[in-house]
């Protein structure tokens, strides 16, 4: 946990966005970034996010391959599995890693701020699901690796993100390689999709984009004025919790659930056993993909989450290739190649960044001046015995 998870919370976290700043000096919350549970929590997060993002991916291809085709089941998994989220949340106050309660400081202001978030989340899954339904998976890929674009574009203006060589640099990178990844998977059209089909699926895709790279840089303005890391999963678990209603408001209204049952006994060609299991492990794996993807908004930005999980479409492709032999021609090994290329240069400029912050920091910790940076040593001078 960050380090500013071990002091007491205030009456009001909501109306302190920067602790640091109180002139009266009586609440001094350590910048997260500056703890020594950082890096550990930073990994683990991302750790969460590769294994969440692309166990989806591969459990989601495996739902569709074997005849899964329902819009509003492939909706419900990706929250229904919020009730996992009281592990983080509670299991440190449970070993006494921590001496906040659960829930403690959640104001009303963040719980209203979460349900209206998590509804928003909840429209984009359906969004995703209905153009995952109908468009191919290359112009899917293509649509979606422009939320990158958007996600720069609304960071600069929501959260002044600075634009650096590094991120604009990985930002282009990452697009391109998305781009050639799209028109190097051009074959798989599916069969029967007529032009209204298609112009619903592309429109939900860039609705579905659009909404997730404006999901990014908000939530980054609401976590500053969050000063824990268990309050970040405890937003998580009420968004995820009410895109959950919002998805099983949608299924009762439309006929969801009978069209689970009968796509499991009848048409999911592996039987009822395996469709039950690959419902559950998608439940789990895409709570995996948001938990990680809240964790690195918050420890970092919303463009490095944006752009952590555009740099997963690479790997991806190669565990697609690994675990069901799709072809892996010039175009998506040049597609991989840039996008580890843009990947690791902006995580060497975040590094760089980190560690100029941190010199900084110890700097004034040290008690050196902020004028030249030098400490002023007093002089001493000898008597002179011939005065």
């Amino acid at each position: 946990m960050s380090d500013r998870q071990y002091l007491p919370a205030p009456e009001d976290p909501a109306s302190h966005a920067n602790p640091d700043d109180d002139r009266d000096g009586s609440l001094r919350y350590p910048d997260p970034k500056t703890g020594r549970h950082y890096t550990p929590l930073l990994i683990a997060n991302y750790l969460c996010l590769f294994i969440g993002s692309v166990s989806a991916t591969l459990l989601s291809k495996y739902y569709f391959i074997h005849r899964g085709s329902s819009r509003w089941v492939s909706t419900w998994v990706q929250s229904a599995g919020f009730p996992l989220l009281a592990l983080p949340i509670c299991l440190p106050y449970l070993l006494g890693y921590t001496e906040r309660s659960p829930f403690s400081g959640f104001t009303w202001r963040l719980l209203a701020l979460s349900v209206f978030v998590g509804l928003c989340l909840g429209v984009n899954n359906l969004l995703f699901s209905w153009g995952n339904s109908y468009l191919p998976v290359s112009t899917s890929s293509l649509l979606l690796s422009s939320q990158l674009v958007f996600n720069l574009i609304l960071s600069i203006i929501i959260v002044k993100q600075k634009v650096t060589f590094s991120n604009l640099n990985c930002v282009v990178l990452l697009t391109l390689s998305s781009v050639l990844l799209a028109l190097g998977s051009n074959h798989d059209r599916p069969e029967g999709l007529t032009r209204g089909k298609y112009f619903i699926g592309f429109f939900c895709t860039i609705g579905a984009g659009l909404l997730f790279a404006l999901y990014l840089p908000v939530m980054e303005k609401i976590y500053r004025r969050v000063y824990c890391y268990a309050m970040v999963m405890e937003m998580q678990m009420v968004m995820e919790a009410a895109a959950t209603a919002l998805a099983m408001v949608g299924m009762a209204s439309n006929g969801g659930f009978g069209e689970m049952r009968a796509e499991g006994e009848r048409r999911f060609d592996r039987g009822p056993r395996l469709y039950a299991i690959t419902l559950v492990f998608n439940v789990v794996t895409w709570q995996l993909c948001f938990m990680g993807t809240a964790g690195m908004i918050f420890l970092t930005s919303g463009l490095t989450g944006g752009i952590c999980m555009t740099a997963l479409m690479a790997i991806n492709v190669i565990s697609g290739v690994v675990v069901y032999g799709d072809d892996f021609g010039g175009v998506k090994i040049i597609s991989t190649l840039l996008c580890s290329w843009g990947f690791c240069s902006y995580v060497y400029g975040l590094y760089q960044k980190m560690r100029l912050e941190r010199a900084a920091e110890e700097r004034k910790r040290s008690g050196t001046t902020e004028d030249d940076g030098m400490e002023i040593t007093p002089m001493v001078v000898p008597p002179n015995d011939n005065v």
